[in-house]
């Protein structure tokens, strides 16, 4: 019978395998240079900030954290597959433990030999329900599977092992899922109804240790998640009062998963007295009342312990307002108790129709499997995904900045930005747009209005670093270096993680042949990432002009003349050494006391130290031997405002 079921998901999942990384995977997979070697796995269990390369999404879920490292350096690299295959074995795992757990349960409420039967129905109906098909994809959500395995497999060894209730083994997959996600913190609750229900006795004592342990990871999370970390809701009562509203949603959405979106354009309730408000307060209020009444017959606990799972899975969320007031991935979760209750229920209703049971279990696993198939062709790549946030939810800015995206990648810069205008409508002070805006209007040549929205972009959000590398990058790609390299600078400035603004730094510098802050910049970036082949590569680079100024130095020991020592100054430069390279010319200028070009090198040099004066005299007395030297020029204009600056 597992096999069976497991065969049946595994079918039903066998095209999601090379589906591509998504969304929040970006800054917490693909550009975070910390899960690229397992030196830093043991920083994840100290260090919150490792999570993600943005500061507001920084937060401590080590667990996560460690298996994506481990996923990484199996594939050797960001390959999907590997990946992908690591969610779908820990999610085989949960099934088949909700198996045995839902068997257990129902053999509490009554000894009947259809039992296996429909346990294994309620966990084929929960590992084929297309809308736990965004966290099987989504590899970054895998803290909603890992957090719900957590709590699966502490409550199945509470229930069925007396050692492990007496030794309090079954805290620790409980702490494991904590460790991956907050909601399974509502765990205590969970194991108290499971004893009030079925043990009877002493509920609040037997849950005591679960409730403490329960009470020291939120404080260990507390203490242990980064002060950027921003949740980002506009509103706490709007959020919360909406809450009702979306577990009525994600109700109905298990029996007909119809309007499934990666991002729902739902918006947030203003009042609690609006009809909608109402109604969702009403359903949870009936769905508590429902869950009372059937505690009272042993035959029908399975139906309320599985309705108040659903009520407290949705809590955390409910609680703890969230930029977005609903998300798929949050059903994960709630789901194991609706997938009991539900099935529980109809056994009940059935009961002497095993046929007709047979039947219409066949007919509705059957069609929510190729619902999952086809919710997994939506995430086979960020186009097919964000076309369908677009079908779906029409007034979700965020979605048709990011199906704006995929056109953009793909050179269709008019239908990108004709997106990231319509997106505009919904987030008119989004920042991320402004910069997309910015690159589309550069692609479409419209130089003045691409870098009023970049400048708009820093204005919104002055201490991201992404505002200022994608102006950087714009900036550098329209021949404005020197404003390239301070934007570039102050992004590796603002989040040394975010290694992309490096990348580009490391490409200017060399090719500027600023030797002396390219090995200062690959350096910093093989301390988060060993072995990084980008900055390895530059520091072969580097390591290659030492060798040309030491052959440099030779060749003036063996004759010393002007230009000998000029190539020599020109190289320390280009090396970071400034002082020596002004030695060097001095040495040049004593054999030839007219040779504007060394006192160039001077005037950049002093500028290397920001030693402005000097600069601007050097300059000068390079301009008053050659009029027409138009290095000297640039570099007389750039420290006389940089004077003036100070």
């Amino acid at each position: 019978m597992l096999a069976l079921l497991l065969a049946g998901v595994a079918l039903a999942y066998a095209n999601h395998f090379d589906n591509a990384f998504h969304f929040d995977d970006a800054h917490t997979i693909t550009q975070n240079p910390y899960i690229r070697s397992l030196r830093h796995v043991p920083e994840f269990w100290t260090n919150g900030a490792t999570f993600s390369t943005l500061p507001a999404n920084r937060t401590y879920r080590p667990v996560v954290a460690t298996t994506l490292a481990l996923d990484y350096w199996m594939g050797g690299g960001l390959k999907p597959l590997f990946f992908h295959l690591d969610t779908f074995l820990w999610f085989l795992l949960q099934l088949v433990l909700m198996f045995f757990l839902f068997r257990h349960i129902f053999d509490l409420a009554r000894d009947d030999g259809r039992n296996a039967y429909l346990a294994f129905f309620a966990a084929a109906w929960y590992g084929l329900h297309p809308a736990n098909a965004e966290t099987v994809n989504y590899v970054i959500q895998r803290g909603d599977l890992l957090s719900t395995l957590g709590v699966v497999a502490a409550l199945y060894l509470y229930a069925t092992s007396e050692r492990a209730r007496r030794t309090h083994l079954y805290l620790i997959p409980a702490a494991l899922g904590q460790l991956a996600k907050p909601p399974a913190l509502i765990f205590p609750l969970i194991l108290l109804v499971y004893i009030w229900l079925f043990e009877g006795k002493q509920a609040w004592k037997r849950c005591f240790p679960a409730a403490v342990a329960a009470g020291l990871m939120v404080v260990l999370q507390s203490a242990m998640s980064p002060a950027t970390f921003a949740p980002g809701a506009v509103s706490a009562y709007a959020y919360r009062i909406t809450q009702p509203l979306v577990m009525l949603r994600h109700f109905g959405s298990f029996f007909l998963p119809l309007r499934l979106s990666a991002d729902t354009d739902h918006q947030a309730l203003a009042a609690f007295w609006r009809p909608d408000a109402l109604l969702g307060i009403a359903f949870v209020a009936g769905l508590g009342a429902t869950a009372f009444a059937c505690s009272r017959r042993r035959e029908l606990r399975p139906i309320a312990f599985g309705l108040l799972w659903f009520l407290l899975a949705e809590a955390p969320a409910a609680a703890f307002p969230v930029s977005e007031i609903e998300n798929d991935h949050r059903m994960f979760f709630p789901f194991v108790g609706l997938a009991l209750s539900a099935v529980w229920a109809v056994g009940l209703c059935v009961r002497r129709r095993q046929r007709v049971l047979a039947g219409l279990s066949i007919l509705l696993l059957g069609a929510y499997g190729w619902g999952t198939w086809q919710r997994n062709r939506v995430w086979r790549t960020e186009e097919t995904l964000w076309r369908d946030v677009t079908l779906k939810s029409p007034r979700n800015g965020r979605g048709l900045m990011n199906y704006g995206l995929t056109l953009m990648a793909r050179g269709d810069y008019p239908g990108a930005l004709e997106n990231f205008q319509r997106a505009a409508v919904y987030t008119p002070a989004y920042s991320l747009l402004e910069i997309n805006l910015g690159i589309a209007s550069g692609g479409m040549r419209r130089y003045a209005e691409a870098e009023t929205h970049f400048l708009r972009a820093m204005a919104l959000a002055p201490r991201d670093a992404q505002t200022h590398f994608y102006y950087g990058r714009w900036l550098q790609e329209n021949q404005r270096t020197a404003e390239a390299l301070s934007q570039l600078r102050q992004a590796a400035a603002l989040n040394p993680d975010f290694l992309d603004s490096q990348y580009l730094l490391l490409g200017i510098l060399a090719g500027q042949r600023n030797w002396g802050e390219v090995r200062t910049v690959s350096h910093a970036i093989l301390r988060l990432a060993p072995g990084d082949p980008a900055a390895l590569g530059y520091l072969d680079s580097a390591s290659a002009a030492d060798r040309e100024l030491t052959a440099a130095a030779q060749a003036v020991q063996s004759n010393p003349s002007p230009e000998y020592y000029l190539n020599l100054s020109l190289l320390n430069h280009q090396a970071g050494r400034f002082q020596e390279s002004i030695d060097a010319a001095r040495q040049a200028l004593r054999l030839k006391p007219d040779y504007a070009e060394a006192y160039n090198n001077i005037a950049a040099a002093y500028e290397g130290l920001e030693k402005w004066d000097e600069a601007i005299a050097a300059a000068r007395e390079a301009l008053r031997i050659r009029p027409d030297f138009p290095l000297a020029r640039n570099n007389l204009a750039w420290s006389e405002a940089q004077k003036l600056r100070k």
